[in-house]
């Protein structure tokens, strides 16, 4: 099996990178220097990308481009077009992360800008809400996180399930909905000959 050497090989750019960003009716989008600026019905977010890359406006399209051939460059063109299109949808439709709390007494409360939990716990846990996460909690135990920023968002969820992570014995703790957990038989006594 031959080998083409290195200075012969293709660059090829990213399948992903190359891709046109569709700009939705009712955003506006601004390239700045090193971010792209988002405003849409849901709010707006700047989204910043790495050095070496470029962000046009073609039309109703937003379109990222490579400065260099750079090999080393490549792997974040398609990093940096998802980013700026995950900005977008942002904005037009939100993100949104579903929790269940399982277990006998647990339960949150939203008190201001805060979400106090019981856990079984000797203490109550607060949980401060970020800057541009809202939070609704539906019977004490059905959270819902929301926001424009899919990775705040996201962040905002682990770190609350965090908390109490699902036990694997008993399946009580902080789950995300619809999370299928493995439960693990427990030890069984020792057997009387």
């Amino acid at each position: 099996m031959s080998r083409e050497p290195e200075a012969n090989k293709k660059q090829t750019m990213s399948r992903i990178g190359k891709k046109p960003i569709a700009i939705p009716k009712g955003v506006t989008v601004k390239v700045v220097d090193g971010a792209v600026d988002v405003a849409g019905p849901k709010g707006k977010m700047r989204q910043a990308y790495p050095a070496g890359i470029n962000f046009e406006l073609a039309g109703e399209h937003l379109v990222a481009t490579r400065a260099t051939d750079d090999p080393e460059l490549g792997k974040f063109h398609g990093l940096a077009r998802t980013l700026v299109a995950n900005a977008v949808v942002g904005v037009v439709d939100g993100y949104k992360r579903e929790l269940d709390i399982v277990g006998v007494g647990y339960r949150a409360e939203l008190k201001g800008k805060q979400v106090v939990f019981a856990l079984g716990y000797s203490h109550p846990v607060v949980f401060d809400i970020p800057t541009g996460i809202d939070i609704t909690i539906d019977k004490q135990t059905h959270i819902t996180v929301t926001g424009v920023d899919r990775q705040l968002v996201g962040q905002a969820a682990a770190n609350i399930r965090r908390f109490r992570k699902p036990d694997p014995y008993k399946q009580k703790g902080v789950r995300y909905t619809g999370e299928v957990l493995k439960k693990k038989a427990g030890k069984t006594g020792a057997k009387a000959t």
